[in-house]
């Protein structure tokens, strides 16, 4: 059984060893793209960091504030917890367990809630830039476009900075999709 799960992938590699020089003697259109490279540098991308940075910063105060609130009640306790009551001294501990509560779970939704957002903001950014590669890929006439796992590949068939050029084009003019640019 094993047998034919690894005769299956040795066939097809040598399938494509065979048909590669074929189809590039038929002058097969080959391009690269450095996916990530792209995701990272898209000015989409940088937009996307603003607007999760903007939505979050409310929370991330808020939760500075608390801790600033904590670290002072613990300097509190420090300075004066010789001269307060025992009373005293329980309750501000007791409060200080139950802030160190709270931040923690408020430290955790923001996290959640962040890499929640991140996330989809992701999948918008990664389906634009396949529609862009797609694109280019279309108007340049390639036949093939490879991402990721690229050993080597000469500089002229990188389009990586044609796909940053039509996303940035793009992000210039404020629409879902813009004409390609060399």
């Amino acid at each position: 059984m094993l047998r034919k799960f690894v005769s299956i992938p040795a066939l097809v590699m040598a399938a494509l060893m065979i048909g590669a020089p074929v189809a590039q003697a038929e002058g097969t259109r080959v391009a690269v793209v450095n996916f990530a490279k792209v995701l990272e540098d898209a000015p989409q991308a940088v937009e996307a960091n603003k607007r999760l940075e903007k939505e979050f910063e409310p929370r991330n105060r808020s939760l500075v504030n608390m801790q600033k609130k904590l670290r002072g009640m613990e300097e509190r306790i420090q300075r004066e917890g010789v001269t307060m009551s025992d009373a005293q001294v329980r309750k501000l501990e007791n409060d200080v367990r139950n802030l160190k509560r709270d931040i923690r779970r408020t430290q955790e939704d923001y996290r959640d809630d962040l890499n929640i957002r991140r996330n989809d903001e992701l999948r918008k950014l990664q389906k634009r830039v396949y529609d862009a590669i797609v694109e280019l890929a279309k108007k340049e006439k390639y036949d093939v476009v490879v991402g990721d796992g690229v050993i080597y590949a000469a500089d002229s068939a990188d389009i990586t900075d044609q796909v940053l050029k039509l996303l940035s084009a793009e992000a210039a003019s404020g629409t879902g999709t813009a004409k390609p640019a060399k």
